[in-house]
């Protein structure tokens, strides 16, 4: 007994010295609980549609920043060429003049520049709630009555319209249509490891070949939508009329789920460029920056550098965002830079 009663307590006191200390415990499940904060975070928004003014129309664009200095001055003046009424625009904390470059480049008239530096979460479970998608929100629902598109992008996504001066007389003919799913064109390095003179559009000219390709980060759609039938929105798929189809800018219908397919790739009225990486130089400073929902962090780096593979494996010359900056008189076509 007295050697049984040794033995169980020696084996008892190895489980306990070999057991996880408190500490590793939390280290070790820190990945699963980053994970499942990210699943659980509010990222969908049901919204009630403004009422539309009896004189809306024009196509306005909403757009979150933070630090934009060195290219906000060129995109606000390549949509400002394509005829975007108004620029909703939420400053995320920036601390470079992100705001005052904006009210340098836009007519007073055509800005509205709202502080939105908030982190928000839901008090009982802790969901974060997706920062950027509370600034869409907010911008269809306080100023979406007076536009009849509506565009949620980001500094490094254009708008550009295809075969027409404007977005406005480009979606003229899609008359009733209540969204369109836009498909990213991605835009990888295009050589540059620093950041070349003259601006993004004129110096950025490879991308991805197919946009509705399987490579891993390079199918995804950013939309255009009326906002007056907007009855739901996540950051790339926002539902109109509780209804669960969407359609390109030829006009041809399809649903969320289906939209994927390449028989529903279009370019028609509208291209959407992502100029995701910029030079080298300026994608070390975007993955040091981190992504705008904090449950993403961890995994930010590895999937940013997933999709740039993806980009950079086969790519082709696309010139449409230059050629239509030459046109509008933004870029010199002598020397390929911009205009003042």
């Amino acid at each position: 007994m007295r050697w049984c009663l040794s033995h169980h307590f020696t084996y008892n006191i190895r489980l306990i010295q070999s057991a996880p200390r408190p500490s590793d415990l939390g280290e070790r499940r820190r990945p699963l609980l980053e994970k499942l904060a990210q699943k659980l975070k509010i990222s969908k928004f049901g919204i009630r549609a403004p009422t539309p003014d009896p004189s809306r129309h024009g196509v306005a664009i909403a757009a979150i920043v933070r630090d934009e200095t060195e290219h906000i001055d060129e995109w606000a003046r390549f949509h400002l060429a394509a005829g975007v009424r108004h620029f909703v625009i939420y400053d995320d904390g920036s601390r470079d003049g992100t705001a005052e470059v904006l009210r340098a480049t836009l007519p007073a008239d055509r800005l509205t520049i709202i502080p939105w530096a908030q982190r928000l979460s839901d008090a009982r479970l802790r969901r974060e709630i997706h920062n950027q998608l509370l600034a869409y929100a907010h911008a269809a629902g306080n100023f979406g009555g007076a536009f009849r598109w509506m565009g949620f992008i980001d500094i490094d996504e254009f708008l550009v319209p295809a075969g027409t001066d404007t977005l406005e007389a480009a979606l003229e003919p899609l008359d009733d249509v209540p969204n369109l799913s836009l498909p990213w064109h991605m835009f990888g390095y295009s050589g540059h490891d620093t950041p070349p003179a003259g601006g993004v559009v004129s110096n950025y000219l490879m991308r991805a070949r197919d946009p509705m390709g399987d490579a891993p980060g390079l199918r995804a759609f950013k939309m255009l939508v009326d906002p007056c039938r907007l009855t739901s929105m996540r950051i790339h798929a926002m539902q109109t009329d509780d209804d669960e189809r969407t359609w390109n800018t030829a006009g041809q219908q399809a649903t969320f789920a289906t939209r994927d397919q390449a028989s529903f790739y279009s370019t028609q009225a509208v291209q959407l460029n992502h100029y995701y990486t910029r030079s080298r130089e300026e994608l070390d400073t975007k993955i040091a920056r981190g992504p705008n929902l904090l449950a993403k962090r961890r995994d930010y780096r590895r999937k940013v550098m997933r999709t740039v593979a993806s980009i950079e494996q086969d790519q082709v010359e696309d010139t449409r965002a230059r050629d239509f900056a030459r046109t509008a008189g933004l870029i010199d076509a002598k020397t390929q830079t911009r205009t003042n």
